[in-house]
């Protein structure tokens, strides 16, 4: 018995009174719905020839596509052969793992070879899904990153708030320390202060005293024989001038003959 025409008596039998075909079609973004029909799981094996009068069942399916009128012609909903031949939408498997995975893919067909995809479906272990497209995950995942980095950016300028709270509370300290500090240096005299005044004063006074002082005694001549040491070097300016040899200087007396031999005044 053909499949098709077994599904569209069991369709329009009890699993029609249960479940009815959309009147409209389906809308574009169904990611949130999930259709599952066990008892038609439960009488019915899940493969290539009868998957897609389970799909039919959800609101998934578009009562208006080419696969629902070769069902009315009792032919095989997913014959390619007669879906290449006509335009307009169209359900065909592009994957399969019978019995528990199968992918749908809705498209517009505008030749027997220029196809449009529009949508895809996937059945899993019995659950029928709407496969998220590319610009929605894409979108997705860029709000839920740009919220990560949203709250990352919050937890840290409130860090940075209560360090610049620290901050101010730590710079509040010790400018109150060095306030306390400088209290005991600023209450000192002001006696440590130099009066130019009174340095005056006190050089006038200085000088006066040595006014009256008697003048110093002049010093004592020189022992016989001793030559300074000014004289000493004119001498050799001279020698040196004229050529000759230098002469051993005359040897101070006193400093050169030792103890016993000083001379007592």
């Amino acid at each position: 018995m053909d499949a098709s025409l077994l599904s569209a008596d069991t369709f329009n039998g009890n699993a029609g009174e249960q479940i009815a075909p959309p009147l409209q079609p389906p809308g574009t973004d169904m990611t949130g719905i999930c259709f599952r029909d066990q008892l038609w799981i439960n009488s019915y094996p899940l493969d290539r020839n009868y998957v897609f009068d389970y799909f039919a069942l959800s609101p998934f399916y578009d009562i208006t596509c080419n696969n629902e009128i070769l069902r009315r012609r009792s032919v095989h909903p997913l014959d390619h052969s007669q879906l290449s031949k006509m335009t307009g939408l169209e359900y065909v498997i592009s994957d399969a793992t019978e019995p528990n995975f199968f992918v749908f893919r809705k498209q517009k067909r505008d030749g027997p070879e220029k196809v449009t995809p529009m949508l895809t479906y996937y059945i899993l272990d019995g659950s029928i899904y709407q496969a998220p497209q590319l610009c929605t995950v894409f979108a997705a995942r860029v709000g839920r990153a740009v919220y990560n980095i949203s709250n990352a950016f919050s937890v840290a300028a409130s860090k940075l708030e209560t360090i610049r709270q620290g901050n101010s509370m730590l710079h509040l300290s010790t400018t109150c320390d060095a306030k306390s500090q400088n209290e005991p240096s600023e209450s000192k005299p002001a006696s440590e202060t130099v009066d130019l005044k009174e340095v005056k004063r006190v050089d006038l006074i200085l000088k006066s005293l040595y006014s009256k002082l008697p003048p110093a005694p002049p010093p004592p001549p020189f022992p016989e024989g001793y030559v300074s040491q000014e004289a000493l070097g004119e001498k050799e300016e001279e020698v040196g001038t004229q050529g000759g040899e230098s002469q051993q200087p005359q040897i101070d007396p006193i400093i050169d003959q030792g103890p016993a031999k000083r001379m007592k005044f």
